[in-house]
């Protein structure tokens, strides 16, 4: 799948383009690429100039109008661009007609998060997944690809009689689709033999936007070493640990982040690593609180979680980097409405969120503020679910901390 994956010869500068529209308008139009970028920069790419356009919707022909498009090449000939990246997910036209005029890489936001997937995955089943997602990808647009599938697998004696190079190319796909289903199920077939062999313990996920500080939080409760930096998608494999707090033993599985825009290829590809969503019994959702868009990034998991599974769970709402939360205080004549930029932490924590009573909690994983809290409140919940489940199996906390 080498067209996905941005080799070291091409890390280069890139620019990107977004609309501003009447489902979009210019503010969230701006945070969008600026999301776009920090997956350019994880992706190995260094964005160098943003453009915008104002439409009532994407051009079907060449995303942008005629106009902005020559204003684009113009810029990217005059610096020596080889890249350009689109905030959204284009058609094999535009993409081919975009191609054709300013004769660079194209991608797209889902491109791009294919390629960084792409690039995390580490595990057999996370690879699979993404070479699956990405197969489905491609799909659509093998009008623009089909020269690639002939040098990976040659067209002579491949072809039916009078069978076009796009017919060929689409059965060598689905042929590759059909592999990978069939390798994931089996995957997914062990995937459930482990979960069973893991006995009756309560089952804990952390959950939420990507980069927002999981698994920084997954290493302080487990006391494990789970890779964690400052980049998008950091963690694409599940990890699955046995944490004891107190005397009362569960299990903790941190999980891949969400992401607004994410490719539903990605999603339905990596419904196996997102089981232990789906079989949690408490869900830690984990929120960037210094984040300008907090609020959003929230309403993008909890629409995700519903795709995966609309069960109802148990939820304690994690407010996480407290430390990082910057408060700008208004002007004494300022007379403007108080906003999130210049409201402080104890205010906000006033707002909605005071609703939320014991299922929330605001702490730093990072500088270890209120961890020891959180471990109280996920003490009592765990042992809670445990008790209503085996109300006569106390006798079980004993004996898990003999096996340990």
């Amino acid at each position: 799948m080498k067209e996905f994956v941005i080799s070291e010869a091409q890390t280069e500068k890139a620019v990107l383009v977004g609309l501003i529209t009447a489902n979009q308008n210019e503010q969230k139009a701006k945070e969008y690429v600026a999301e776009l970028s920090f997956l350019a920069e994880t992706a190995g790419v260094t964005p160098v100039k943003t453009f915008f356009q104002r439409l009532d919707m994407p051009n079907s022909v060449t995303f942008v109008g005629s106009g902005k498009l020559q204003e684009i090449k113009e810029y990217v000939v005059e610096n020596e661009i080889g890249m350009v990246i689109f905030d959204d997910e284009l058609s094999a036209k535009q993409l081919r007609n975009i191609e054709k005029e300013l004769q660079v890489m194209i991608l797209d936001r889902t491109n791009l998060i294919l390629d960084i997937f792409a690039k995390r995955a580490q595990t057999a089943n996370a690879k699979t997944q993404v070479e699956l997602a990405q197969y489905k990808y491609m799909l659509p647009r093998l009008t623009r690809l089909w020269t690639h599938l002939e040098r990976q697998r040659g067209g002579v004696g491949m072809r039916g009689p009078g069978e076009t190079q796009l017919e060929t190319d689409k059965r060598i796909i689905l042929d590759k689709i059909s592999r990978l289903k069939k390798e994931l199920l089996d995957i997914d077939k062990q995937k459930v033999a482990q979960r069973k062999n893991r006995g009756k313990l309560v089952r804990v996920a952390l959950v939420g936007y990507t980069n927002v500080g999981k698994s920084t939080l997954m290493n302080l409760l487990s006391k494990s070493e789970v890779f964690a930096e400052n980049k998008l998608f950091a963690t694409l494999d599940t990890t699955v640990r046995k944490v004891i707090i107190e005397n009362l033993p569960f299990l903790l599985s941190d999980t891949v982040g969400f992401i607004r825009k994410l490719p539903t290829e990605l999603v339905e590809s990596f419904k196996s690593t997102l089981d232990e969503v789906r079989e949690a019994d408490l869900l830690l959702h984990v929120v960037d609180i210094s984040h300008p868009s907090f609020e959003e990034q929230i309403e993008v998991v909890n629409k995700t979680l519903l795709e995966i599974d609309n069960r109802p769970k148990p939820m304690i709402m994690v407010f996480n980097k407290i430390d990082a939360f910057t408060f700008v205080p208004k002007e004494e004549d300022d007379l403007t409405a108080r906003t999130k930029e210049n409201i402080d932490l104890k205010e906000l924590e006033e707002t909605w969120m005071n609703k939320l009573k014991d299922d929330c909690i605001f702490i730093s994983a990072k500088e270890r503020t209120n961890v020891e809290a959180l471990k109280s409140l996920l003490y009592e919940r765990v042992k809670q679910i445990h008790t209503t489940r085996f109300p006569y199996n106390d006798f079980l906390y004993q004996q898990y901390d003999e096996e340990e």
